[in-house]
């Protein structure tokens, strides 16, 4: 799951059966996204401006990602941001598209790292992208080169559909009714509710 509140591997065992292997600690990618494209003149939503940004850029900055260690999926975006924040600050007449591409280039290897790893913990075979950020261009593309390297089965929505709360929500509605799990009347909207609560 990637998108502006959320940053998580899932292994997902059956339609309401679901395991947190790795959540973000501090910023979830998307919300780092919105802040880049704050700090760079992009404006907001900023995830698909840096994305067409990018596409001009070389990723020829250095910036730092945040590795725990080995057993861990967790995620830390809040580095690379700030890093990203302060040397357009020190120099504000950086290349933005190149900022924008390294940017991509370092989260990007972030995602695929913790997934590679997720992929030899449990033996999954299937990965699916999922939220707002999963419709990133580069995001995209690497996972695709991933799925071909370890020989997994990389899902990607339609773009319509990174974006559609609606559509998942339903969706997971549908699977809660078949497996029989009813909500009365008093059934109201829990806006920070975790997976599994």
């Amino acid at each position: 799951m990637m998108s502006g509140g959320n940053t998580q591997i899932v292994h997902v065992k059956d339609y309401t059966e679901f395991e947190v292997l790795g959540k973000t600690r501090d910023d979830a990618i998307g919300e780092a996204f919105d802040k880049v494209a704050r700090v760079v003149g992009l404006g907001y939503p900023g995830g698909p401006k840096v994305d067409k940004l990018a596409k001009e850029g070389k990723a020829n900055i250095e910036l730092p990602k945040t590795h725990f260690d080995e057993d861990t999926l967790d995620f830390s975006f809040s580095g690379i941001k700030t890093a990203v924040i302060n040397l357009h600050h020190k120099n504000p007449e950086v290349n933005k598209a190149d900022l924008c591409m390294s940017f991509e280039k370092a989260v990007t290897e972030v995602l695929t790292e913790n997934i590679e790893k997720a992929i030899k913990q449990t033996g999954i075979k299937k990965v699916v992208l999922a939220g707002g950020v999963s419709a990133n261009t580069h995001i995209r593309e690497e996972f695709e080169k991933l799925g071909q390297k370890l020989n997994v089965q990389i899902y990607k929505p339609d773009l319509k559909l990174c974006t559609d709360n609606a559509a998942m929500i339903g969706s997971a509605g549908y699977y809660r009714y078949l497996h029989g799990d009813i909500s009365d009347n008093t059934l109201n909207a829990v806006p920070n509710l975790k997976i599994g609560e």
